[in-house]
Order: structure tokens, then sequence, then C-alpha cells
């Protein structure tokens, strides 16, 4: 399920497109339904959710968002988790860390938190793009 550093599905133009966050586009539909927001913590796959600890599930309770303090830290995911036994990788860095950041925007939603957010993730996406 998590996507590994040279990952045969991607496409050369998909490696584009997840480059500068461009697949992200197509959840600008959940925002405008109400469904998402610009700013939560990332929806999970079912089989991490299933994994959250007690405290862990109160990061259920908080509509889900295009980006948040994980999506930062971690907008290299592939990175991190190479390109070998990918999801084991997953689990074992990144995992709890990113729990541990959704679990801080719980504890931090404001709209100063969310201006926040949204700040640096324009600044980090365009840093990125001249890279």
């Amino acid at each position: 399920m998590t996507t590994a550093l040279d990952d045969p599905r991607i496409t050369s133009i998909g490696r584009v497109l997840r480059r500068y966050k461009l697949d992200e586009l197509p959840q600008l539909i959940n925002v405008i339904k109400g469904d998402m927001s610009f700013v939560g913590p990332r929806p999970e796959m079912e089989q991490w959710v299933d994994l959250y600890k007690a405290e862990e599930r109160r990061i259920l309770a908080a509509r889900p968002g295009i980006t948040d303090y994980a999506s930062l830290e971690f907008i290299d995911l592939n990175q991190v988790v190479g390109s070998d036994n990918v999801d084991e990788a997953y689990l074992r860095t990144a995992f709890h860390r990113k729990n541990q950041l959704r679990l801080k925007y719980v504890d931090q939603m404001s709209w100063s938190t969310d201006i926040s957010l949204l700040s640096r993730t324009f600044v980090k996406l365009l840093t990125r793009s001249r890279a």
C-alpha cells in the first residue's frame, strides 16, 4: 500500500505530478463537498488505522485534510521508506511519528494553526520545485 521510492506503478508523468503534489488536486473536490478540509490530519489507509492506540484514535475526530504537520515533515515519504519492504519501513520509520504530528494538530486546531500550516506548505512546495 505504501509507494516505494522507485515504484514501477508510477509513470513518468505520475512522477512529475507527485513531485509537485499536483496529484492532490482531485482532493479539492472532497474539500468542496465538505468531506475534507485544506488542513487536517491526512486520511490513513484502514490497515494502519486498525493499528491506532486508544490515544491515536483522537485523530479520527478531526476532519481530514490535504496538509498538516505530518505532511510537511514527510513530504518525501518515498525517500524515507525506500524501495524494499516499504510497508514494513513505513511502520518502523514513519507511522508513529506521523501520528504524533497528527495529534499535535488535533491539540492545536485553530484558524492561526491552519493559516500557518497552509503558508508553510506553499513555501515548502515552492522551494522544492526550485531544487
